[in-house]
């Protein structure tokens, strides 16, 4: 496996003053911003990293030089800059503020954000003037930017440093996350997203977490000023027996063991400065108790349950470890991990039918939080059922299914900031360092 960790830039001049940067070389980082990136670099201290890459603009080069004063590397070990990572490139709005840029381009703006992939400027070159994509040419750019190094550092740790847009778009090209959804993933400044690829781009590559900001005292990513809209905080359950015995439970009412319920107190505890003002669950034991856990900081909180979040029905593969399953069903567990789209569970379900009550429970979630005026919710649910939710939020389909980690007890963060009319932000998924210390996800895998 490779590990790739990618981190944001800390806090520049240009984004305190909500200028466009771009590939403008002219914007610093604010003290905050190297204080931030300080703090970046502690958390990251014990990881062995083989390669530090970053954006060869200051502001990336600064953080990145930050960030590997406080690492424990080997001498051999340099940053090596690539212009593959440099910031997403709109010549004809850099240095201009947001509402400047809105003012003056209105129809431009409004393409930039509904249909970024859409996008177009046209800029002025010595012969003629041409046309520039700036997003279809910042997904080619991290394309080109995998290519070289995913083959270059085969089973290695590497640290990347870059910035929002390219970010963006190495997540995203990893994930097979269309350019239209280029504004549905955030990336905090000095925030540490982590992915693990089996191979190359044509392989599996698993999303172990993104935008994680609680080592710099962000217990979850802000909601940017104005913001109206609903934020959802997605929880898998807490560890049960059969999670730690790697046994397939789906739709069997396994109940929480005493770590699952340790798990449950920590991520209430994590969240509970939080104003959340509804919550739901599964109405399965093992997601209804750790709802009941986490709310305990919020006691005046009704908790309701979805009967469409319930856990995938894994027919006659419950109560089975992958030892049995592989000898009573040879090779269907093969086709469960490589085309999990395509699995009838035996007197089960499969994938579409846990996406359909699945998703149509969410929306209906945000439906109910709109109509009531409710701004932040709490939704406890299962693996599958959260990994679903992820395919749709994303605009994936299920053959994605198996590209996100959800650890037990972690949480994940999605904004609708225009409600069910727009298009959700991912802004944070399975943080689980208030579960172990560091920045990697040490849950038990476990069984569905």
């Amino acid at each position: 496996m490779t590990r790739v960790i990618i981190v944001r830039h800390g806090q520049s001049i240009y984004n305190t003053e909500k200028r466009i940067q771009g590939r403008s070389d002219t914007s610093q980082l604010t003290q905050h911003g190297r204080d931030q990136a300080i703090k970046l670099g502690k958390a990251l201290s014990n990881i062995s990293f083989s390669a530090l890459y970053s954006s060869p603009l200051q502001r990336a080069k600064l953080t990145a030089e930050i960030v590997y004063n406080e690492l424990s590397l080997n001498k051999s070990v340099i940053i090596q800059t690539s212009n593959h990572l440099t910031e997403v490139d709109l010549p004809l709005w850099v240095g201009m503020t947001t509402t400047e840029v809105r003012e003056k381009f209105p129809d431009d703006y409004a393409t930039w954000h509904q249909s970024p992939d859409k996008f177009m400027m046209l800029v002025p070159s010595p012969d003629r003037t041409r046309e520039h994509f700036p997003i279809l040419s910042l997904y080619e750019q991290a394309k080109q930017f995998w290519e070289e190094i995913l083959q270059r550092h085969q089973g290695e740790t590497i640290l990347i440093v870059g910035h929002n847009g390219i970010n963006r778009a190495l997540i995203s090209t990893a994930l097979g996350i269309p350019p239209a959804r280029y504004h549905s993933l955030q990336q905090s400044n000095c925030g540490i997203s982590v992915l693990n690829f089996s191979g190359g781009l044509e392989d599996n590559v698993q999303l172990e977490s993104m935008n994680q900001t609680q080592h710099l005292g962000e217990t979850i990513p802000s909601t940017r000023p104005g913001h109206q809209g609903i934020r959802l905080l997605l929880v898998r359950h807490g560890e049960t027996e059969w999670n730690r015995q790697g046994k397939f439970q789906g739709q069997i009412d396994v109940p929480l063991n005493d770590n699952g319920r340790l798990q449950a107190k920590k991520a209430s505890e994590f969240i509970k400065d939080i104003a959340i003002d509804f919550a739901v669950s599964s109405p399965m034991a093992r997601p209804k108790e750790t709802a009941e856990i986490i709310l305990g900081a919020h006691p005046n909180i009704e908790l309701k349950y979805y009967d469409g979040l319930r856990e995938i029905s894994h027919g006659l593969w419950e109560g089975k470890f992958e030892k049995e399953i592989e000898q009573e069903y040879p090779g269907e567990l093969q086709r469960w991990r490589t085309i999990p789209a395509k699995v009838q569970m035996p007197e089960g379900e499969n994938l579409q039918q846990v996406w359909e009550r699945s998703t149509a429970a969410w929306q209906s979630i945000i439906q109910t939080a709109m109509n009531e005026q409710r701004q932040i919710g709490l939704i406890v649910a299962h693996d599958a059922t959260n990994k679903t939710l992820l395919c749709h939020i994303l605009g994936l389909s299920l053959e994605n299914f198996w590209n996100f980690r959800q650890g037990n007890g972690a949480v994940s963060v999605i904004d609708y900031p225009s409600g069910l009319n727009g298009l959700p932000v991912l802004q944070a998924m399975n943080i689980t360092t208030h579960l172990s210390s560091g920045v990697l996800d040490k849950t038990a895998a476990g069984a569905l």
